[in-house]
């Protein structure tokens, strides 16, 4: 078998290299657009689970939060067009020099193929090629003759099929490029209408923060009073949680950890390999407040720590497992709602702030099972759940866990 020539093989190579480049670019370009759907549909979300109800009685300060959970969004929506911007112009750029080369080959092709046909005039009738055949001193030079008028024929064929293709290719990108400079002047409009409706907002939040500075201390109060009785109720999870550790050692405070049955095990081993891929707790919602440690969104002064995540959802709005399980304990304090806990083999998931429960102790549920409804807060209208995942004792971070949206 013949080797390649070298030019093909260096053709080969490139065509290689920009099918490469090309498949990743498209890759980038469909991530850049689930991303941007993803933010348009969360933005949708907030608009409907906090801006909606106009009629609600709200405080400056939960204006002022919830304006900013949407500014975010809208930002990160502006960063993510801008990029899609930026990527349609340097595909708008390469296809432009990709035109200007197809139109150089056109013209030298075009050049090749007329310089072709003045040369060829002499043996274009039978007489001429008779002529050029009869000349011949050999048989085999006879037939060498015969073979080049073939293949000049075809040369010729083949060289007015590339002008037809080359023609075909610049008419095909010049549609593409339409199109591309469309999309982009369409990306260029919807950020301008998003900056725009940014700069009302924030405006306004800043007009809030401004009358909030008079009551700073207010807020500061009523946000230390709610961290307290979120940590009293963590306080009582943790103990529910050694006091189920301890049974299961049937000897008090000698493990920290689960003494599982096999069962148990194979329960833990199934909770594990589901990481990134539990349902939400909800159907619907949008996360307005992170796991860990973090400055108050409003109150930068002040801090919150949270063993969970905080999603707003609608009213009424019915809170599943998220995985198969045991009901290990429903726990109340005064002064506050429901929450669930619910064991998964060395895992436990909690379910904060319902207003009904459907469920009790020992009972055992499956994966997206409804097991209570979610609570209104009447003065805000804000309808919230806060979940978290437990290994053991120790609070790990439930974004790691559930799906992406």
């Amino acid at each position: 078998m013949r080797p390649l020539p070298f030019t093909k093989l260096f053709f080969s190579f490139v065509i290689f290299l920009f099918l490469g480049f090309f498949t990743h670019a498209q890759v980038g370009k469909a991530q850049l657009e689930l991303k941007k759907k993803q933010l348009q549909k969360e933005i949708k979300l907030i608009n409907e689970l906090l801006f909606v109800n106009k009629r609600k009685k709200k405080t400056v300060y939960n204006d002022i939060e919830n304006l900013n959970l949407k500014i975010e969004r809208k930002e990160e929506l502006v960063k993510l067009t801008n990029q899609q911007i930026n990527q349609l112009n340097n595909e708008i750029n390469k296809n432009i020099n990709k035109e200007n080369d197809l139109k150089n080959d056109l013209t030298e092709v075009k050049q090749t193929y007329k310089d072709m046909i003045l040369k060829s005039y002499k043996i274009k009738s039978g007489k001429s090629r008779m002529m050029f055949l009869l000349a011949s001193e050999s048989f085999f030079q006879a037939y060498k003759r015969i073979q080049y008028i073939k293949q000049f024929s075809l040369f010729r064929k083949n060289q007015a099929v590339k002008i037809s293709k080359l023609i075909q290719d610049i008419s095909a990108l010049n549609r593409n490029l339409e199109s591309q400079r469309n999309s982009q002047k369409q990306l260029l409009k919807s950020n301008r209408l998003i900056k725009k409706s940014l700069e009302i907002e924030k405006k306004e939040s800043n007009d809030l923060v401004y009358d909030l500075r008079s009551k700073e201390k207010k807020y500061i109060k009523q946000i230390t009073q709610k961290e307290k009785r979120s940590q009293q109720i963590d306080k009582e999870i943790e103990r529910l949680i050694r006091e189920a550790i301890a049974k299961s050692n049937r000897e008090k405070n000698k493990s920290r950890n689960f003494a599982l049955t096999p069962e148990a095990v194979e329960l833990s081993k199934k909770f594990d390999l589901n990481k990134g891929k539990l349902p939400w707790p909800v159907v619907r919602g949008v996360i307005i407040q992170k796991f860990g440690t973090q400055p108050h969104p409003i109150v930068k002064t002040a801090k919150i720590k949270s063993n969970g995540i905080v999603i707003v959802t609608s009213e009424k709005q019915k809170v599943r497992a998220v995985f198969d399980g045991s009901i290990l304990s429903v726990l109340q304090f005064r002064g506050s709602n429901p929450t669930i806990l619910i064991q998964h083999g060395k895992y436990i998931t909690a379910y904060k702030n319902l207003s009904k429960v459907y469920v009790k102790k020992g009972d055992r549920v499956f994966s997206n099972q409804n097991i209570g409804e979610v609570f209104t807060n009447k003065s805000n209208g804000k309808s919230t759940l806060q979940f978290s995942v437990f290994q053991n004792t120790t609070p790990i971070n439930p974004l790691l866990w559930i799906k992406k949206r």
